[in-house]
This record gives structure tokens, C-alpha cells and sequence, in this order.
């Protein structure tokens, strides 16, 4: 989906080359998946839904302990998203990553709780601003069971439990995998958050059952729409019996399944959500 990247990158907020070596072999994101990231969308220049992003990756960082500089706001941020963007010819559409990892050095246990950064950007078709035509497959990645805890909706560097769902996905030939908590229930999806449509409500896991804190998941709950909303746990049974299914990213926005195992499904409250997700960016 996303090209390898050329141009440009930030690292702890230097310019380089984007082919230029930056991590050594005792990197702590490398050894052991300490830190985490942000994957952004950016479009004409701005960064969308960016005070729900550093919201959620200050929450992470003081989650995970770290030592937060002074200077890592939301401005701070932004502007070296905004350059960099700029540098690679990115300003109208493009996906941006920002990893944070903490400083080389310790076992398991850290020297310290510095925080280090690399932000990257990927030019984005303009595909990905509307809604996928044709309905996505899914099905259980069956390997995992994902934790339930307080770790366990932060976007981890540690992602070893939906790489391996994605590349399940990709050898069972549908587009998502679905990963379920440790009590069988829906938790969300490779990249995704999960929703069902049962009638006019909308339904989304809470986050105790193990899902991300999605961005796109965050901003459709504080939305105003015709529709009820809530968050209640999801079976397997709830998602061969839905009207609709559909996941939310903040790069993708809203795509809507057309098929889980043998259920089908339509798109209309998708294409409603997905006119009201772009009116309100």
C-alpha cells in the first residue's frame, strides 16, 4: 500500500537523508519494541486530527515512563512535520509517522528515559480520500489472543501480534484480520478499529477489551450524528449477525466489509459517516 521512503527524515529534529543509517544494534525500539508511534494523515499542508494525535502520544509517553522534554509539543511537532512534508513534496497528501523509542543502553531495565524520534512521510494517492468501492473481507486471525490491559491500546513499536495477523491475511487472501482478547471477543483489526451497525445504532469495543485508542475511533465517538453510539464488547456471533461492519484509521478513514466468513453486508451508514468524517476535517 505505502512505497519505500526517499527524500528526507527527521531525526530528533535534524534533516537527513532518508537512505542515511541512524539506529545502532542496541537500539531499545530494535531489541526489545520500547516505544511508540503515531501515523498521521496530512492534507494541504495541515496535520488531521492533530490535538487528538499528541493527546494520545503524550498519554503514551508518560505511560510508558518516559523523561517528555519540554520543547515535544503539539508546535514543536508540527512544524518539523510541516518541513519535512514540504522537503519531500508532500504537502497535499501524504502519511506520516512519528516513532518515539527510548535512548540506547540497559537490559530490559533502561539506563534512562530519554526520549529519541524519527518522523517519515509517504505521499498518499488521493484514492484515500474516498470511500473503498468495493466492501472488504474478513475473517479471525486465530494465533493470537491480544492482552487486555492498561499497555494494550497504546500504538506499541512492539506490533509482532498484527504483523503476523496481517501477513495471515495476506496468505488467506481477504484484506483484514480480526483479533480477538483473551475472552474470544473482538479486540480490533490489523490496522484498524472495528464498528457494527445493528439497526440505527453503532457499536465499537471499549478499549478494556484490548483494542488501540484510535484517533479516527475517538473522533466519531465525540461526533454529533443521526445515529446512537455506544461502546459495548463484540462476539464473533455479533459480527455474522450485524447489518454493517466498518473500521476506522485516521490515514484510511472509514472503510466499510462486505464479507465476514459467510455473512454480507451494505454500506449506508458507512457512506453517511464517511460524508460527515470529511465535512468535519
Amino acid at each position: 500500500m505505502f512505497e519505500v521512503q526517499s527524500g528526507s527524515l527527521c531525526y530528533n529534529g535534524k534533516f537527513i537523508a532518508a537512505s542515511e543509517p541512524i539506529l545502532t544494534a542496541d537500539n531499545r525500539s530494535f531489541r526489545y519494541g520500547d516505544g511508540c508511534f503515531e501515523t498521521m494523515r496530512v492534507y494541504q499542508g495541515r496535520i488531521l486530527l492533530a490535538d487528538l494525535h499528541f493527546e494520545r502520544l503524550m498519554s503514551s509517553m508518560n505511560l510508558l515512563h518516559f523523561d517528555v522534554p519540554q520543547q515535544f509539543t503539539k508546535a514543536y511537532f508540527t512544524r518539523l512535520i510541516t518541513e519535512l512534508c514540504s522537503r519531500n513534496g508532500h504537502e497535499r497528501l501524504a502519511r506520516v509517522r512519528l516513532t518515539v523509542f527510548r535512548s540506547d543502553g540497559g537490559l530490559y531495565d533502561p539506563i534512562n528515559n530519554l526520549p529519541n524520534f524519527i518522523i517519515q512521510s509517504w505521499e498518499l494517492n488521493r484514492q484515500t480520500l474516498e470511500l473503498n468501492v468495493t466492501g472488504l473481507r474478513l475473517d479471525i486471525f486465530p494465533d493470537v489472543r491480544k492482552p487486555s490491559d492498561k499497555y494494550s491500546y497504546i500504538k506499541s513499536n512492539n506490533c509482532l501480534p498484527y504483523v503476523m495477523a496481517a501477513m495471515y491475511a495476506k496468505q488467506h487472501r481477504i484484506n483484514e484480520a480480526v483479533l480477538l482478547n483473551p475472552c474470544g471477543r473482538v479486540a480490533d483489526t490489523t490496522i484498524a478499529n472495528l464498528f457494527i451497525v445493528q439497526g440505527r445504532e453503532i457499536i465499537t469495543p471499549p478499549l478494556s477489551e484490548g483494542g488501540v485508542c484510535g484517533v479516527m475511533r475517538k473522533n466519531l465517538l465525540r461526533m454529533e450524528m443521526p445515529f446512537a453510539v455506544s461502546e459495548k464488547p463484540i462476539t464473533v456471533a455479533d459480527l455474522e449477525t450485524a447489518d454493517e461492519i466498518f473500521l476506522t484509521n485516521a490515514v484510511t478513514g472509514i472503510r466499510w466489509v462486505g464479507a465476514f466468513r459467510d455473512s454480507s453486508y451494505g454500506n449506508a451508514t458507512a457512506v453517511i459517516l464517511h460524508e460527515l468524517i470529511h465535512e468535519g476535517l
